[in-house]
């Protein structure tokens, strides 16, 4: 109902997005690539077609590939990744590492493809076409519990952000696994005792553990009553072994890294889908596509009603000019129905005065401004939101 986005029988699964949607996708983007920038992560971009032996080396091979995607170039049978974590191991193991390097904390808008049976598709909430806001960790074992700490940290301070109350699940060793018990069990231990020394609580989900390692899982309930998984805090022995990754210790001797899998949102497409139920359409001033929409009250009024849009617009507010020949109720009621935030209501006072009439969404007349002083009104909002970055003690040093 909004037009935020679309989705066609020529890619089942897949969301299509339109320009008001769009703003909200990058609006997300721009939060999460500060907060990891400020929180010592770098951002990186990886491949989504890799041959075939990259899987049967990570292990998705033998476990995933029912749920992945493969195609033949020039006779090399190559695969979409399902994960970004193959990937991201090419990076790191791109070059010499020592003690002093880690952790190494990468961060990726990842575009993943997952084969979801037609039947499971919902909507935003489960898609084929997925972009993770995914990250990975390499660390030694003694940086673990406070990096997973840090992870979690991190997440508290996004939910928070859209009034979610997470419950957490320590999920445990699957049946199909690669990996010796001996890494599970310190995996396992590794995961339980960074959310003890948090004081967290949390239920135990015995053998829902991702393939290659423990996880703990953040949930939240949707206004429908919904339970979905946001984030995702993985601890990772296997692979690292299983790609010989390496660093050099203060010892001078090579030692084995430990892996972090980390998402937050889960993915932009599944967040977005929660965040629109979660608020009933009506999002907060910063997502929101349009943030204030102009209506003159005559035609008469239309060439001050754009002059105000323009200078809004040099403000950085997103704003627009219904400038139908419709009654000022009819483009109120419009207005509402499109969930916009702030309607400014212009007629021959406000023509004089150099003012708008402001309303807000459901609230109704909030009173009578310049337009600079609703720009300064409306970053005043922004800034004590989502816009404004988290504290410095919440980040890593």
């Amino acid at each position: 109902e909004l037009d935020l986005f679309m989705f066609s029988e020529l890619s089942p699964g897949s969301p299509f997005w339109k320009p008001a949607g769009m703003v909200i996708w990058n609006a997300l983007s721009e939060l999460w690539r500060r907060e990891n920038r400020g929180r010592g992560y770098r951002e990186v971009k990886t491949p989504i077609l890799f041959d075939v032996d990259l899987f049967k080396q990570s292990g998705h091979w033998d476990t995933y590939r029912d749920n992945m995607y493969f195609t033949d170039v020039e006779d090399r049978p190559m695969g979409l990744k399902p994960m970004n974590c193959p990937a991201h191991i090419q990076i790191y193991k791109d070059e010499r590492r020592s003690y002093r390097d880690l952790p190494i904390r990468y961060s990726e808008a990842g575009l993943v493809h997952r084969h979801e049976p037609s039947g499971t598709l919902h909507g935003l909430m489960r898609v084929r076409h997925i972009t993770q806001d995914d990250a990975h960790i390499f660390c030694t074992e003694e940086q673990v519990q406070e990096e997973v700490v840090q992870c979690l940290r991190f997440g508290f301070f996004l939910y928070e952000l859209f009034g979610f109350e997470p419950r957490l699940e320590l999920s445990t060793r699957p049946q199909k696994r690669i990996g010796s018990d001996e890494m599970w069990d310190r995996a396992e231990a590794a995961l339980a005792g960074a959310l003890d020394a948090e004081g967290l609580e949390y239920e135990l989900n015995p053998g829902d553990g991702a393939f290659y390692g423990p996880k703990i899982d953040l949930h939240m309930t949707d206004s429908l009553g919904r339970s979905w998984q946001l984030g995702t805090v993985q601890l990772d022995y296997s692979m690292p072994e299983r790609f010989d990754l390496l660093y050099t210790g203060a010892d001078n001797n090579e030692h084995r890294p430990v892996m972090i899998h980390r998402a937050l949102m889960g993915s932009f497409e599944r967040f977005i889908g929660i965040l629109l139920e979660h608020y009933g359409g009506e999002l907060p001033l910063w997502l929101a596509p349009v943030q204030a929409i102009v209506l003159p009250v005559a035609d008469r009024f239309s060439g001050y009603a754009a002059g105000v849009r323009d200078g809004l617009l040099a403000e950085d507010v997103r704003v627009e000019l219904d400038d139908r020949s419709e009654s000022v109720g009819r483009k109120i009621r419009d207005a509402e129905l499109r969930k916009i935030p702030y309607m400014l209501v212009v007629g021959e006072r406000e023509q004089g005065d150099g003012t708008v009439a402001v309303r807000e969404h459901r609230a109704g007349d909030t009173g009578t401004l310049t337009a600079a002083e609703f720009a300064q009104r409306i970053h005043g909002e922004l800034y004590s939101g989502a816009l404004k970055p988290s504290n410095s003690s919440e980040r890593h040093a």
